[in-house]
């Protein structure tokens, strides 16, 4: 089906199936990792707080978007034109060029399946892949860990707490960058010594001192790492970039709950994000060729500006696949317009695609495991068993 874009952005124009041609809270990002025997690389970046979509991925040509967004709304003139109904935000720069290289695509419009507005309750559904909040206790993340040969390595959360998507029966490790001066090598050696011939502590502190040392590696020594995107970026390429690394990542960003002051913050963290890309594209070197990185957001925010120079907790939003094994170059949305009568409940972006949908093709595909398997697997109780093909290069 062909772009035929009728009445500015219209559902009926926006459609785009594949296969078709085509910070201040986030400086202290926290990053898991999981490992699997591929040499395909599957990262997740969650935004916490619900990312505004419809200013991430501006729709310029739909004639409801610039008079809902008032003072907020993205002039295109000034953004990343994609096509001729989507534009990336201005600080998307590297976003922009992975795009323009094909290795990005961009999805609108895409929601889970939860349809309240609580932060809380939208993450544990996102994070669980159940239908409605706090009916699983593990993560699909880790399900996705479950699937995968093991060479014994542990999923490894580089956080002082494992999040949700990432808790099941998966064992995770967890390493967390400290503030505190390093220690010395005389007192870890003596740490060793005292749990050498215990056999539970001994061999958690062998792997602690593992993980240790990767990170040292992966910033230039272990007292060097920066609490900020950029940095995370540059530390999880370097745990993925090895042969013997993990193979799945999972980094948390915050501070994406913009009910005011939106213009400001939400550039300061999309150019935060941007920059983590980047990081992890130059980080991985070749291995960016083998790499996926999903970006998503629990829900969307309101079509409207609110009277504070924000938006309030709304549906719709965008999703971000990036890497070098991304099929990009793309933009798939089933736009259903922002005219009154198209908003969900007669404020918010209309949901017209299934992220759990998504990522069940994207890490398919990602690491060659049969379709309806993955998704029965991953989200067991949404119900939801459709895929979309195509995502990324064979």
């Amino acid at each position: 089906m062909t772009s035929t874009p009728t009445r500015g952005c219209t559902r009926r124009g926006f459609l785009r199936a594949a296969g078709m041609t085509g910070g201040l809270a986030l400086l202290a990002p926290r990053l898991l990792l999981a490992n699997a025997a591929t040499e395909r690389r599957f990262v997740f970046v969650i935004q916490r707080g619900a990312a505004d979509g419809l200013d991430t991925l501006v729709p310029y040509a739909d004639p409801a978007y610039a008079a809902l967004r008032g003072g907020l709304a993205i002039d295109a003139s000034a953004a990343h034109r994609l096509d001729g109904s989507f534009a990336l935000h201005p600080a998307l720069n590297e976003a922009a060029n992975l795009f323009a290289a094909k290795q990005a695509l961009f999805v609108h419009a895409v929601a889970s399946p939860y349809r309240e507005r609580s932060h809380f309750d939208g993450q544990n559904v996102l994070e669980t892949g159940g239908a409605a909040p706090h009916r699983l206790k593990d993560g699909w993340l880790n399900r996705l860990a479950a699937l995968l040969p093991s060479d014994g390595r542990e999923p490894l959360a580089l956080a002082s707490t494992v999040p949700t998507a990432l808790r099941g029966d998966a064992k995770v490790a967890s390493y967390a960058p400290s503030a505190l001066p390093d220690a010395s090598d005389d007192l870890l050696l003596r740490v060793g010594q005292l749990y050498a011939s215990d056999p539970l502590l001994g061999s958690l502190w062998e792997s602690a001192l593992r993980t240790r040392g990767i990170a040292g590696e992966a910033v230039g020594g272990p007292g060097t790492a920066r609490r900020d995107a950029e940095a995370i970026g540059t530390l999880a390429a370097g745990f993925l970039a090895r042969p013997d690394g993990p193979r799945i990542a999972m980094i948390e960003t915050q501070g994406w709950d913009t009910h005011s002051r939106q213009q400001a913050r939400l550039a300061t963290h999309l150019g935060a994000l941007d920059r983590l890309l980047g990081a992890l594209r130059d980080g991985l070197g070749p291995a960016w060729a083998q790499t996926v990185v999903l970006v998503a957001t629990e829900f969307g925010r309101t079509a409207a500006i609110n009277g504070t120079g924000g938006t309030d907790h709304g549906t719709g939003s965008a999703a971000m696949l990036v890497g070098g094994a991304v099929r990009g170059g793309r933009v798939l949305a089933d736009w259903p317009g922002l005219a009154p009568g198209d908003l969900y409940e007669g404020r918010d972006l209309r949901p017209t695609m299934d992220l759990d949908a998504l990522i069940a093709s994207a890490v398919g595909e990602c690491f060659s495991l049969e379709p309806g398997m993955v998704a029965r697997t991953l989200f067991p109780r949404s119900g939801r068993r459709a895929t979309l093909p195509s995502l990324l290069r064979s």
